[in-house]
């Protein structure tokens, strides 16, 4: 694409501070749109942890030929949730994987659900990325509500790889009330659920989350102590003189008009009304 480019950065999710960059015209970004022929978008579903819907979506992919990850980011408890799902569906093959197995058990786990010798993969969040098995069509992500928005779509996208329908279930407990940020993340999730929208995401990540220190390790936060539109202004002013470029021209409004005004609100058990009179006219 270009001769004068030393790095070239590939992501489907850019990390906050990295999108800053781009927005603010430091780094260069071009977005892929288009999706691989026959790809279709992974149907996602926010859902109560429910031994019904678990049952269902792993039987239904099974029954039509597939196979479902189920991810549980927690080794220590792993060995009774393999043990709940067994119980909950015990014609079902199932396998574990996670990041401290023995690398030879690990990688024989991994052939076995490649070669499809097990049906459903019960693992960490070590499966987010640089998976491409494209039999697997259901993903379960248990306590999604734990998980970055950014992570929740590398996650999705271990499903859906070919033409097939796929579908995801991110499981939150009916026990706890989530925090503000996590509505956020699961709200964003299912909303852009299309093709093409990893770049939305990252835009709603960097929201979130704060774009981090442009001149430090900081991959998010820091920035929003003084604002995020203030901080870029600050950066895009810097650049300019830095380019050698001409200030743009900042013009204040003020707006007076020759009349008094008066904005009144009264407060009802329902609705609030407001009402703005100006002198000399009716209501």
């Amino acid at each position: 694409m270009k001769t004068q480019v030393d790095v070239l950065t590939m992501t489907a999710t850019p990390i906050p501070r990295t999108l800053s960059m781009s927005t603010m015209g430091i780094r260069d970004i071009s977005i892929i749109n288009t999706p691989p022929p026959n790809r279709l978008s992974v149907k996602t579903y926010i859902s109560e942890f429910d031994p019904e819907v678990i049952k269902e979506a792993i039987t239904r992919e099974i029954s039509r030929g597939g196979q479902v990850f189920f991810v549980h980011n927690r080794i220590k408890s792993m060995p009774a949730m393999k043990k709940y799902l067994e119980r909950l569906v015990p014609e079902v093959r199932i396998g574990t994987a996670h990041g401290q197995m023995d690398e030879h058990d690990l990688e024989r786990v991994m052939l076995s659900f490649v070669d499809k010798r097990i049906d459903v993969l019960l693992s960490t969040a070590i499966i987010e990325s640089g998976l491409d098995i494209p039999s697997a069509n259901t993903i379960i992500v248990n306590r999604a509500d734990t998980f970055g928005l950014a992570q929740l779509y590398q996650i999705r996208g271990r499903v859906g790889r070919s033409s097939v329908r796929a579908y995801a279930y991110f499981l939150i407990p009916s026990s706890i009330v989530l925090s503000p940020d996590a509505r956020k993340r699961l709200a964003v999730i299912n909303e852009f659920s299309h093709l093409g929208s990893g770049i939305r995401i990252a835009e709603y990540d960097l929201e979130i989350r704060g774009a981090g220190n442009l001149l430090g390790a900081d991959q998010s936060g820091h920035i929003n102590t003084v604002g995020y539109e203030m901080y870029k202004e600050l950066v895009e002013q810097a650049l300019v003189q830095i380019k050698g470029d001409a200030a743009p021209i900042e013009i204040e409004t003020d707006i007076q008009i020759p009349m008094a005004a008066y904005i009144l609100r009264a407060t009802y058990p329902i609705r609030i009304f407001a009402w703005a009179f100006i002198e000399g006219s009716s209501p």
